[in-house]
């Protein structure tokens, strides 16, 4: 399958739902009930079937952990010292490293990772999106509760608020209960697969119109060459170090290629919703969601290309 027939499908699909805002084919109503039905069932409902009947890859689930976690934790670093250098306040800094490695991988990393590899990548995609939200939140949490010592409250104190949404976070609940029925080894009815199936068809295009759909709220505006270094980092050094991380680990091809596409996306709304829960860096990091969309349409087929040169 070519590149084209990979990646044009899925920005024709964002563009779609952004076109039925700016021409306001949906309302806003709907376009709440577009995301929670996507993030909330469809998507959920693709995450529970691929781990309960994927195979997963014969590799240690640390190694996959540490070429894209590694990665991250280097261009974490990388952010907080552009940070400085670009003269903003010391509580700037975390939002500025969500900004840079927060990547849009639900939205959009499930379903181009499924066009791109197929259903066989479900099983490193699970491993990233298992642990992704939990330890990114919870960084970032607790080095802004370091950095703004002025805050108040133990550390169970900021803790406990990102457990309790996690709990509740469907995304997580489907990999938590998938796992569990995998555990009992009586598979799916197949009434139940056939229904959670179809649930799960429906995952990837509406979670790409519901993308469209969402970045008509953000703007690029504010300090242009803060929004420029995060944009680099997300779509520039961190698929790079996640490759040669995974070279380094020895990852197998199919499993490389997973690692570079999930470090490959573009900052997400997640970020987003981080600087504004700490009323930092909004503008700049709306900005690197926007710009960063824009900017994937050209750099994920060249990711794309590369990860799917080879034998899988």
């Amino acid at each position: 399958m070519s590149t084209v027939l990979i990646v044009a499908p899925v920005f024709a699909l964002i563009a779609a739902g952004y076109v039925a805002v700016l021409f306001r084919f949906v309302s806003e109503t709907a376009n709440k009930g577009i995301s929670e039905f996507a993030f909330s069932i469809a998507i959920p409902a693709l995450l529970f079937r691929t781990v309960v009947i994927s195979e997963f890859p014969a590799v240690s689930a640390f190694h996959v952990w540490g070429a894209y976690y590694g990665s991250l934790a280097l261009v974490w670093f990388a952010a907080l010292l552009i940070s400085r250098l670009l003269r903003q306040e010391r509580e700037d800094g975390p939002v500025f490293a969500i900004g840079s490695v927060y990547g849009n991988i639900v939205m959009l990393g499930i379903p181009l990772t499924l066009s791109a590899l197929g259903s066989q990548a479900a099983g490193p995609m699970a491993l990233i999106l298992s642990v992704n939200t939990p330890l990114l939140w919870l960084c970032g949490t607790l080095q802004m509760a370091w950095t703004d010592r002025k805050r108040s409250g133990s550390a169970a104190a900021l803790i406990l608020p990102i457990v309790l949404d996690l709990a509740r976070n469907p995304i997580m609940i489907a990999l938590g209960l998938g796992l569990l029925w995998r555990l009992t080894g009586l598979g799916l009815h197949p009434v139940v697969d056939r229904t959670v199936e179809l649930l799960a068809q429906a995952g990837p295009p509406t979670a790409l119109i519901a993308l469209g759909i969402n970045l008509f709220r953000f703007e690029i505006r504010g300090a242009k060459l803060g929004i420029v270094a995060i944009c680099a980092l997300k779509l520039l050094a961190m698929p790079a170090l996640a490759w040669m991380l995974a070279h380094l680990l020895q990852l197998p091809p199919l499993v490389t290629a997973v690692v570079v596409l999930f470090a490959a996306m573009p900052t997400g709304a997640n970020a987003y919703i981080f600087a504004v829960q700490y009323q930092r860096l909004v503008n700049p990091v709306s900005g690197s969601v926007a710009l960063g969309t824009m900017l994937a349409a050209a750099t994920l087929p060249i990711v794309v290309l590369l990860v799917t040169a080879g034998p899988r």
